[in-house]
């Protein structure tokens, strides 16, 4: 008998059959295109499948896009929270969900010496603690504060349960999910094929579009990137490099993926201050360290990794504990940090960089230019 004929065949496995029958057929036509344009592989499409599947959180109804959605820069869909509530409900994330657009460039986490200084660059998460973008896909899958699930055999019994063996085992050959370890590499390698895509990567915001000479930018703009460029003005290239690379053609990724604790203050609307003690014993207390929480070293407190500024406009609220909720704001904290008392007290008040913010004696025109030019770093703009 047709197993779909048979009256013990459930709606669930019916449900699989139809959730394998489609993966096999968007699998079996994805060839990328020979141009080169932006055509997904097998492995990153069924990424991007996984990257969506809010039935593998557990409970159910939480994804990867939960916390990193397309339409907001692949940050935080809600802007007017802190930080992110995850699949349990009542439990929330220590940090403001970072944009993971353009990741795929992000070095492995090192140290080199600058004058006489260790310097750490690269990484995954904010603090850098994994070193590769596969080793970090999995993490958020199983972290109690996000997706919730306990182990990595509760994750494989979910995807397995969702109808994607056969898609694996296109890709990676029969029984390619049989084995746990094995199989958390696949899980973990095809959701940072996507993460690599073009897709989280298009290069084509407005300031791509000048920089290929397609179109102009205004008055303000130009006056913006000036000063967002200037060593006596805002100095925001110091960190977030704004040029095509000379050596390489490179369109700029506006971060230099250092370490940096800019002196920002904490903020009481963190939704993690109010978890369970048993995620945060500290409660309002609580003062998170950044890098140093993870090297065990003091003279990296309060430093996180410098994140790149494209499609900055979409990825609010910011700052790694989501304290300010405009850019304006966040121009104006660098410009004044030092010299106006309404800006509370650092969250880790060591190790703050004085050196290139805090008194950059920027008017509130040049602050709106600097805004102004970061809104063209926007993905997705149409030449007139």
């Amino acid at each position: 008998m047709n197993s779909l004929m048979n009256p013990n065949f459930s709606i669930h496995s019916f449900f699989i059959v139809i959730t394998a029958l489609s993966l096999s057929f968007l699998l079996a036509s994805c060839t990328p295109a020979a141009d080169g344009s932006n055509s997904l592989s097998s492995s990153e499409k069924l990424g991007k499948a996984l990257f969506f599947d809010t039935r593998l959180s557990s409970p159910e109804g939480q994804s990867c896009a939960s916390c990193h959605h397309p339409e907001r820069g692949f940050a935080h869909p809600d802007t007017k929270i802190a930080t992110a509530e995850g699949a349990v409900k009542g439990l929330f994330g220590n940090r403001n969900s970072p944009s993971i657009a353009y990741i795929k460039y992000t070095p492995a986490f090192h140290k080199t010496i600058e004058d006489g200084d260790t310097l750490y660059i690269g990484g995954f998460f904010l603090d850098g603690r994994e070193k590769t973008l596969q080793a970090q896909a999995i993490k958020p899958m199983l972290n109690p504060l996000e997706m919730g699930n306990k182990n990595t055999s509760e994750l494989l019994k979910k995807v397995i349960a969702a109808g994607y063996q056969p898609a694996f085992d296109q890709l990676f050959g029969a029984a390619s999910l049989n084995n746990e370890k094995i199989a958390m590499q696949h899980i973990s390698q095809v959701i940072s094929d996507y993460e690599n895509s073009k897709e989280l990567s298009p290069f084509n915001s407005k300031y791509d579009a000048h920089l290929a000479g397609k179109t102009q930018l205004s008055k303000q703009e130009q006056q913006g990137l000036k000063l967002f460029n200037a060593e006596d003005k805002g100095n925001c290239a110091a960190c977030h490099p704004s040029k095509i690379d000379e050596s390489t053609g490179f369109p700029p990724l506006f971060t230099d993926y250092t370490y940096d604790n800019l002196g920002v203050p904490s903020n009481p609307d963190n939704h993690f201050l109010n978890n369970p003690a048993i995620h945060n014993p500290e409660g309002i207390a609580y003062r998170d360290k950044g890098l140093g929480d993870f090297l065990k070293d003091e003279k990296q407190n309060g430093k996180f990794k410098v994140p790149t500024l494209r499609n900055i406009t979409l990825t609010a609220p910011y700052m790694h504990n989501g304290v300010f909720t405009t850019l304006k704001e966040v121009v104006d904290f660098y410009n004044t940090r030092d010299t106006d008392n309404k800006w509370a007290d650092a969250e880790i008040s060591e190790n703050v960089n004085t050196d290139e913010l805090g008194d950059l004696k920027l008017s509130d025109d040049e602050v709106d230019a600097i805004v102004a030019f970061l809104k063209t770093l926007t993905d997705g703009y149409q030449t007139p």
